[in-house]
């Protein structure tokens, strides 16, 4: 388990199982997990082991089979599917491998989004989502669309999205997966600060050593649990100017 001080999310004997026909896989058994207020989790293990399944019931775009996960003193998991989107909403930010921008929308409309969604005033949105695509080095790219950005600016997109409402928990899925590594170091460091001047926890699958090296812990997911593999040395920060 990850940190001593009070838990932002908490994790006790989570499970995931799938059955297809007569074949059941448990993909997560009895999983526990700790996680405080600002701190940074790298969640590495072999492909297939079920890290993307783990952070999408961090997330609650999914149900477990089994166990408790509590977010910021609310049992997830107990409430309807509108109170639990609304949740997600307000308290969660996700960065996926695939940025998942609306392509008929731009940039700023992008970034705006979760707080269309909340119907939190359209001009205090606007602002906000102007002043984040600045702060992500993109002010000058608000009206364009996915399709006339690079890679990496959509995946920048997608990070200031993530954050547009200041959540609590920041979950990145292989966020520099498809990045070229100038660009996954930019993005790396974005996160980086995020997770600096929010506050907010952010949790990162990846496959990426020096972006799993940047956070404080790092747990291996192995046989449908987590082990902390942290590594006692100089970790590095981000570069300076984050977001608010």
């Amino acid at each position: 388990m990850a940190g001593g001080g009070a838990p932002l999310v908490e994790a006790v004997g989570l499970s995931k199982r799938y059955v297809d026909g007569p074949t059941e896989v448990q993909v997560l058994d009895g999983l526990d997990l700790r996680i405080t207020a600002g701190e940074r989790v790298a969640i590495v293990g072999e492909s297939g082991v079920g890290k993307s399944t783990l952070l999408h019931l961090l997330g609650a775009l999914d149900r477990p089979s089994g166990g408790r996960l509590m977010i910021n003193g609310i049992d997830v998991f107990a409430q309807d599917e509108e109170s639990l989107a609304a949740f997600r909403n307000r308290e969660i930010g996700f960065v996926f491998q695939f940025h998942q921008l609306l392509p008929d929308f731009t940039a700023l409309e992008n970034v705006m989004l979760p707080a269309l969604i909340a119907r939190d005033p359209a001009g205090a949105a606007r602002t906000r989502a102007r002043d984040l695509l600045d702060r992500v080095g993109l002010s000058e790219r608000g009206t364009h669309r996915p399709g006339e950005l690079s890679g990496g600016e959509q995946q920048r997109v997608a990070v200031a999205r993530s954050v547009m409402r200041r959540p609590k928990l920041l979950l990145a899925d292989e966020p520099t997966g498809n990045l070229d590594p100038e660009t996954g170091e930019r993005v790396t460091n974005v996160l980086l600060d995020l997770n600096r001047e929010v506050g907010a926890a952010l949790v990162v699958v990846t496959h990426n050593d020096r972006l799993a090296a940047a956070m404080e812990h790092t747990l291996r997911l192995e046989a449908g649990r987590v082990h902390d593999e942290t590594v006692t040395a100089t970790r590095r920060g981000g570069v300076g100017g984050g977001i608010g």
